[in-house]
């Protein structure tokens, strides 16, 4: 479990990037801290591993002080993927997946096996062990970035904005992998983004922040959509420009699903064809014909 207990952050000259900030985070549960620039989410995720400490308040894991724990064998324990994935770019990709292992002591030998084994779980062709960062594409950067994060095997991971530098279909691939990789690991992740649709989409529970790190809404998805708390919150999730109210039209003998504006957002399948096009992929075909947490997910929605 990861807590923050009223946590302020103040950087000299009076900046206030976090004023009084307060959350529980499950073990095994995906959160997603999502708002403009300036909303200190970056800053409260940083927190965590102590690449930032608090001006007051604490952060804890597992009901421990992180301010007391040594700053090099924490951010070793936590995995951690940024954007454009930081990799090094004089170090192979297998060398690079290897790096916290082998900081921590486990053998070169060893360190390289589990190295092996992520490129697999997170999609890479093994024949790209060797090659350096540069030359990759953006795509396999950012899953050389997420297999390094778990290379230590951490109960924790930590994503800030790791998709944001890649275009958009390798971004879709990406969020899908990190799906199937959460199922089967059962990590406690902490994912910044600005992209709220990327927030509903990876996070159990949206943590929705206005400027200061104040609390806008916490919920699931289903939750936000349905009750957003103020104004800022419906004009963050766009309930107030009618692109989360959605209906069904029928086009050519096929229920379409169109927003506000009349634009297509998916096809309503039944039940049974929705579980037919999703075998395989761990999903189970059932979702809601009305509000949908993303928009280009709609396919395979059951008709009601």
């Amino acid at each position: 479990m990861i807590g923050f207990e009223n946590v302020r952050k103040e950087y000299p000259g009076g900046t206030l990037a976090v004023e009084d900030f307060t959350l529980e985070i499950a073990s095994h549960e995906a959160v997603a801290l999502v708002g403009t620039s300036g909303s200190g989410k970056t800053t409260l995720m940083r927190m965590i591993n102590r690449m930032v400490d608090p001006t007051s308040g604490r952060v804890t894991i597992d009901g421990e002080d992180v301010a007391a724990m040594d700053p090099v064998r924490l951010r070793r324990s936590v995995g951690y993927v940024m954007q454009a994935s930081g990799l090094l770019p004089h170090r192979t990709v297998l060398d690079n997946i290897t790096t916290v292992p082998v900081l921590r002591g486990t053998a070169k030998g060893a360190a390289r096996e589990r190295a092996r084994e992520l490129m697999d779980t997170v999609g890479l062709d093994p024949a790209l062990a060797t090659r350096y960062p540069g030359q990759l594409s953006g795509g396999q950067q950012q899953r050389v970035g997420v297999a390094r994060g778990l290379a230590a095997d951490p109960n924790i991971l930590l994503m800030d904005e790791p998709f944001g530098a890649v275009d958009p279909i390798v971004r879709r691939e990406l969020q899908q992998e990190l799906m199937h990789l959460q199922r089967d690991l059962k990590k406690t992740i902490v994912f910044v983004t600005h992209d709220i649709d990327e927030a509903f989409l990876i996070g159990d529970r949206v943590v929705l922040l206005k400027p200061g790190g104040v609390i806008a809404q916490i919920g699931t998805p289903q939750e936000i959509l349905a009750e957003p708390a103020d104004d800022f919150v419906a004009s963050f999730v766009g309930a107030d420009r009618g692109v989360r109210t959605l209906h069904v039209e029928r086009v050519d003998g096929r229920d379409v699903v169109v927003d506000a504006d009349g634009r297509a957002a998916g096809v309503l399948e039944t039940r049974a064809a929705a579980g037919r096009g999703s075998a395989g992929d761990g999903s189970t075909g059932e979702s809601s014909s009305g509000d949908l947490p993303s928009g280009d997910q709609p396919t395979g929605a059951t008709s009601p």
